[in-house]
Protein backbone atom coordinates (compact mmCIF):
# COMPACT_ATOMS: atom_id res chain seq x y z
CA UNK A 1 0.00 0.00 0.00
CA UNK A 2 1.07 3.41 -0.69
CA UNK A 3 2.56 5.39 2.14
CA UNK A 4 0.87 8.84 2.35
CA UNK A 5 0.82 11.78 4.63
CA UNK A 6 -1.05 14.80 4.74
CA UNK A 7 0.35 18.63 5.27
CA UNK A 8 -0.93 21.36 5.28
CA UNK A 9 1.04 24.41 2.50
CA UNK A 10 0.83 28.20 2.53
CA UNK A 11 -0.36 29.13 -1.18
CA UNK A 12 2.23 31.54 -2.69
CA UNK A 13 -0.33 33.09 -4.27
CA UNK A 14 -3.10 34.22 -1.90
CA UNK A 15 -1.31 32.68 1.45
CA UNK A 16 -4.00 30.39 2.22
CA UNK A 17 -3.52 27.08 3.89
CA UNK A 18 -4.75 24.24 1.91
CA UNK A 19 -4.50 20.14 3.05
CA UNK A 20 -1.67 18.31 0.53
CA UNK A 21 -0.92 14.30 0.25
CA UNK A 22 2.24 13.74 -0.31
CA UNK A 23 2.84 10.30 -1.31
CA UNK A 24 5.99 8.96 0.70
CA UNK A 25 6.45 5.51 -1.62
CA UNK A 26 4.33 3.73 -3.76
CA UNK A 27 3.77 0.12 -5.01
CA UNK A 28 3.13 0.26 -8.86
CA UNK A 29 2.87 -3.41 -8.78
CA UNK A 30 0.00 -3.66 -6.05
CA UNK A 31 -1.53 0.01 -7.25
CA UNK A 32 -1.27 0.37 -11.27
CA UNK A 33 -3.19 3.50 -10.86
CA UNK A 34 -0.66 5.56 -8.91
CA UNK A 35 1.68 4.08 -11.24
CA UNK A 36 0.42 5.98 -14.45
CA UNK A 37 -0.67 9.37 -12.07
CA UNK A 38 2.77 9.79 -11.09
CA UNK A 39 4.24 9.39 -13.90
CA UNK A 40 1.85 11.96 -15.42
CA UNK A 41 2.55 14.09 -12.03
CA UNK A 42 -0.93 14.27 -11.46
CA UNK A 43 0.41 12.57 -8.19
CA UNK A 44 2.51 15.51 -7.49
CA UNK A 45 0.05 18.09 -8.52
CA UNK A 46 -1.41 20.37 -5.47
CA UNK A 47 -4.33 22.92 -5.90
CA UNK A 48 -5.10 25.78 -3.73
CA UNK A 49 -8.69 25.68 -2.98
CA UNK A 50 -9.02 29.13 -2.10
CA UNK A 51 -7.85 30.94 -5.28
CA UNK A 52 -7.14 27.59 -7.99
CA UNK A 53 -3.06 27.96 -8.00
CA UNK A 54 -1.96 24.99 -9.07
CA UNK A 55 1.97 23.57 -8.65
CA UNK A 56 3.59 20.32 -8.62
CA UNK A 57 4.92 19.81 -5.42
CA UNK A 58 9.17 18.62 -5.30
CA UNK A 59 9.73 16.18 -2.53
CA UNK A 60 10.76 12.15 -1.38
CA UNK A 61 9.02 9.45 -3.30
CA UNK A 62 9.88 5.86 -3.44
CA UNK A 63 8.67 3.97 -6.82
CA UNK A 64 8.52 0.18 -5.89
CA UNK A 65 8.01 -2.12 -9.03
CA UNK A 66 7.92 -5.40 -7.45
CA UNK A 67 7.22 -7.31 -11.21
CA UNK A 68 10.21 -6.00 -13.23
CA UNK A 69 12.64 -6.18 -9.79
CA UNK A 70 13.23 -2.17 -9.46
CA UNK A 71 13.28 0.52 -7.19
CA UNK A 72 13.71 4.50 -7.72
CA UNK A 73 13.79 7.10 -5.28
CA UNK A 74 13.07 10.35 -6.11
CA UNK A 75 15.26 12.89 -4.17
CA UNK A 76 15.02 16.71 -5.03
CA UNK A 77 19.02 17.60 -6.26
CA UNK A 78 20.28 14.14 -4.57
CA UNK A 79 24.48 14.66 -4.89
CA UNK A 80 25.79 11.67 -3.41
CA UNK A 81 26.58 8.04 -5.35
CA UNK A 82 25.15 5.95 -3.04
CA UNK A 83 21.98 7.10 -0.34
CA UNK A 84 23.32 7.49 3.44
CA UNK A 85 19.72 6.63 5.07
CA UNK A 86 20.77 3.52 7.26
CA UNK A 87 17.16 3.14 8.44
CA UNK A 88 15.75 2.45 4.42
CA UNK A 89 18.94 0.58 3.73
CA UNK A 90 18.53 -1.94 6.78
CA UNK A 91 14.86 -2.40 5.42
CA UNK A 92 15.43 -3.28 1.96
CA UNK A 93 18.59 -4.83 2.37
CA UNK A 94 17.28 -8.43 2.47
CA UNK A 95 16.30 -8.06 -1.28
CA UNK A 96 18.06 -9.35 -3.43
CA UNK A 97 18.58 -9.24 -7.15
CA UNK A 98 16.67 -5.55 -7.26
CA UNK A 99 18.22 -2.79 -8.95
CA UNK A 100 17.62 0.14 -6.82
CA UNK A 101 18.36 3.95 -7.99
CA UNK A 102 18.41 7.57 -6.74
CA UNK A 103 16.41 10.26 -9.05
CA UNK A 104 18.32 13.98 -8.41
CA UNK A 105 14.68 14.99 -10.70
CA UNK A 106 11.67 14.06 -12.12
CA UNK A 107 12.87 13.74 -15.27
CA UNK A 108 15.72 11.20 -14.29
CA UNK A 109 13.29 9.82 -12.03
CA UNK A 110 10.65 8.71 -15.64
CA UNK A 111 13.56 8.61 -17.55
CA UNK A 112 14.91 5.00 -15.12
CA UNK A 113 11.12 3.80 -14.56
CA UNK A 114 11.17 3.62 -18.36
CA UNK A 115 14.65 1.95 -18.89
CA UNK A 116 13.47 -0.68 -16.32
CA UNK A 117 10.44 -0.89 -17.39
CA UNK A 118 11.73 -1.74 -20.88
CA UNK A 119 14.12 -4.45 -20.04
CA UNK A 120 17.08 -2.41 -20.25
CA UNK A 121 20.37 -1.91 -17.90
CA UNK A 122 20.37 1.73 -16.78
CA UNK A 123 24.11 1.60 -16.74
CA UNK A 124 24.27 0.44 -20.15
CA UNK A 125 22.08 3.23 -21.10
CA UNK A 126 24.29 5.79 -19.65
CA UNK A 127 26.88 4.74 -21.68
CA UNK A 128 25.07 4.77 -24.64
CA UNK A 129 23.85 8.27 -24.06
CA UNK A 130 27.09 9.43 -23.51
CA UNK A 131 28.20 8.45 -26.74
CA UNK A 132 25.56 9.81 -28.87
CA UNK A 133 25.85 13.02 -26.53
CA UNK A 134 29.29 13.34 -28.17
CA UNK A 135 27.44 12.95 -31.70
CA UNK A 136 24.72 15.42 -31.10
CA UNK A 137 27.26 17.78 -29.62
CA UNK A 138 29.69 17.83 -32.85
CA UNK A 139 26.23 17.91 -35.23
CA UNK A 140 25.45 21.37 -33.44
CA UNK A 141 29.30 22.76 -32.75
CA UNK A 142 29.11 22.08 -29.35
CA UNK A 143 31.72 21.37 -26.72
CA UNK A 144 29.20 18.91 -25.18
CA UNK A 145 25.29 18.22 -24.40
CA UNK A 146 24.51 16.95 -20.76
CA UNK A 147 20.91 16.83 -20.63
CA UNK A 148 19.08 14.06 -22.44
CA UNK A 149 16.95 11.31 -21.87
CA UNK A 150 16.07 7.75 -23.39
CA UNK A 151 13.08 8.60 -25.04
CA UNK A 152 12.46 5.65 -27.66
CA UNK A 153 13.09 2.02 -27.25
CA UNK A 154 12.35 -0.39 -29.90
CA UNK A 155 13.86 -3.65 -30.11
CA UNK A 156 12.17 -5.13 -33.43
CA UNK A 157 13.24 -2.08 -35.13
CA UNK A 158 16.96 -2.51 -33.61
CA UNK A 159 17.19 0.79 -32.84
CA UNK A 160 16.90 3.38 -29.60
CA UNK A 161 16.54 7.03 -29.21
CA UNK A 162 17.46 10.00 -26.66
CA UNK A 163 16.36 13.49 -26.64
CA UNK A 164 18.35 16.02 -25.83
CA UNK A 165 18.12 19.45 -24.85
CA UNK A 166 20.51 21.57 -27.18
CA UNK A 167 21.88 25.26 -27.52
CA UNK A 168 20.32 28.73 -25.35
CA UNK A 169 16.70 27.76 -26.08
CA UNK A 170 17.52 23.91 -24.96
CA UNK A 171 15.54 22.97 -28.09
CA UNK A 172 14.69 19.30 -28.17
CA UNK A 173 16.22 17.35 -30.48
CA UNK A 174 16.01 13.33 -31.22
CA UNK A 175 18.76 11.33 -31.83
CA UNK A 176 18.45 7.30 -32.58
CA UNK A 177 21.25 4.72 -32.23
CA UNK A 178 21.48 1.23 -33.72
CA UNK A 179 20.83 -1.36 -30.63
CA UNK A 180 24.89 -2.33 -31.53
CA UNK A 181 25.94 0.32 -29.58
CA UNK A 182 24.08 -0.47 -26.20
CA UNK A 183 25.24 -3.94 -26.34
CA UNK A 184 28.49 -2.85 -26.87
CA UNK A 185 28.28 -0.99 -23.61
CA UNK A 186 26.35 -3.58 -21.70
CA UNK A 187 30.38 -5.69 -22.71
CA UNK A 188 31.68 -2.49 -20.73
CA UNK A 189 29.53 -2.53 -17.97
CA UNK A 190 30.41 -6.30 -17.74
CA UNK A 191 33.88 -5.75 -17.61
CA UNK A 192 34.18 -2.61 -15.35
CA UNK A 193 30.93 -2.08 -13.10
CA UNK A 194 31.45 -5.50 -11.63
CA UNK A 195 31.52 -3.88 -7.76
CA UNK A 196 28.70 -1.13 -8.60
CA UNK A 197 26.15 -4.17 -9.80
CA UNK A 198 26.95 -5.67 -6.08
CA UNK A 199 25.86 -2.81 -4.22
CA UNK A 200 22.85 -3.74 -2.29
CA UNK A 201 21.71 0.38 -2.06
CA UNK A 202 20.07 2.98 -3.86
CA UNK A 203 22.87 4.60 -6.07
CA UNK A 204 22.93 7.26 -8.64
CA UNK A 205 23.87 5.99 -12.33
CA UNK A 206 24.14 9.02 -14.64
CA UNK A 207 26.57 10.78 -16.76
CA UNK A 208 29.17 11.73 -14.27
CA UNK A 209 29.42 7.85 -13.59
CA UNK A 210 28.86 6.92 -17.46
CA UNK A 211 32.40 9.34 -18.33
CA UNK A 212 34.26 7.69 -15.48
CA UNK A 213 33.41 4.04 -16.88
CA UNK A 214 33.83 5.24 -19.88
CA UNK A 215 37.16 6.78 -19.42
CA UNK A 216 38.57 3.62 -17.65
CA UNK A 217 37.93 1.15 -20.49
CA UNK A 218 39.31 3.60 -22.89
CA UNK A 219 42.16 3.59 -21.06
CA UNK A 220 42.35 0.00 -20.35
CA UNK A 221 42.67 -0.54 -24.06
CA UNK A 222 45.44 1.82 -24.73
CA UNK A 223 47.59 0.39 -22.53
CA UNK A 224 46.02 -3.10 -23.48
CA UNK A 225 44.85 -4.31 -19.57
CA UNK A 226 42.33 -6.53 -18.67
CA UNK A 227 39.35 -5.43 -16.33
CA UNK A 228 41.05 -7.05 -13.08
CA UNK A 229 44.60 -5.60 -14.26
CA UNK A 230 42.49 -1.97 -13.71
Amino acid sequence: MANVVVKKIACPKCSETTDAKLFMSINATNEPTLRGDVLDEKLLKWRCSACGYEARLTYPLLYNDMKNRFMVYLIPEADRFQLEDVELEQKYEKLKGIRKRLAPDFNVFKEKVFIFESGLDDMAVEITKLVISEIVAKKYGLKHVEEGYLSMYDREQNTMGFTFFVGKEREPYVQSARLEIYGKSVGIVSELAIKDKKISGFIKIDREWAENVLYRYKRMKQLGKSADEE
